[in-house]
């Protein structure tokens, strides 16, 4: 499989805070259509900690990857593998910045390779495929309210308002609290589809379901990420930071028989 993609988007912004602890990887100014790697960390731990546990694990991930992928796919086991390299760069960092003790971070990440793309997240910075506004596929949020939702304690409802909805529990912190990514491969992908990875300050003001009607309704890339980041843009309490991948198009080992065969249908 081989995915090609056009222009992708991006947008980091301190929303209501004082800074931003959020992150993502390529830098918005640098990303071309050549990028397989997306990478959107949400930091925790206050100010300026935070923002380096999330520049830190889109720096550690980028160079695990571009250090021992070459040629092979990221599979669960090199995700998993890139995530504990990632930790081990934590230990080294707060071994000489003992003032940053706390400090952690949760991922979201796409990488786009011939078995498909590959999906990791760790916390609730969530990660989405679009088809015609419809969601094709989404990350579950590893937080304490959505543990609840699935306890039957309380209502996705009660759960936007709930006052412990930012508690996350899974974050990447260092070795001494190892963290698993939930990793899956995706390969139904068709062109048009729309991969957006993204901290929960952007759900605040855009969830699900407003997400849908803004792609469904958008006639192009460039249009979602203004309709997007106008509905955060001095709204939501948070930082806010997304990814926005477009599909242009997806070839297969029988993408050229099909191609035949429509011709062949066409002239009956």
């Amino acid at each position: 499989m081989f995915i090609t993609i056009d222009e992708p988007y991006a947008m980091t912004d301190a929303g209501s805070r004082p800074n931003n602890e959020d992150s993502v990887f390529p830098e918005p100014e640098g990303v071309t259509e050549q990028n397989r790697l997306f990478l959107v960390c949400d930091g925790v731990g206050g100010a300026e900690r935070g923002e380096v546990a999330s520049a830190l694990a889109c720096e550690s991930i980028d160079s695990y990857f571009n250090a021992f992928l070459e040629n092979k796919e990221a599979t669960p086991d090199f995700v998993k593998k890139a995530v504990s390299y990632t930790e081990s760069c934590f230990d080294t960092y707060l071994s000489t910045h003992p003032e940053a003790q706390g400090m952690a971070t949760t991922l979201a990440l796409l990488y786009l390779g011939k078995n498909g793309a590959t999906l990791a997240h760790i916390g609730d910075s969530r990660i989405y495929q679009f088809r015609r506004g419809e969601v094709i596929y989404q990350t579950e949020d590893h937080s304490l309210v959505n543990a609840y939702i699935k306890l039957g304690r309380i209502t996705p409802a009660e759960a936007a308002t709930h006052p412990q909805r930012n508690v996350i529990l899974r974050a990447i912190q260092g070795s001494k609290q190892p963290v698993e990514a939930e990793v899956v491969t995706l390969s139904d992908i068709l062109p048009g589809d729309y991969f957006f990875l993204c901290t929960d300050g952007v759900l605040q003001e855009c969830p699900t379901e407003v997400l849908g009607e803004i792609f469904a309704t958008s006639t192009s890339a460039m249009e979602i990420k203004i309709r997007i980041a106008e509905r955060c843009a001095g709204h939501t309490r948070d930082n806010f930071s997304f990814y926005l991948i477009p599909v242009r198009n997806v070839k297969t080992a029988d993408t050229p028989a099909r191609g035949i065969l429509s011709f062949f249908y066409s002239l009956i």
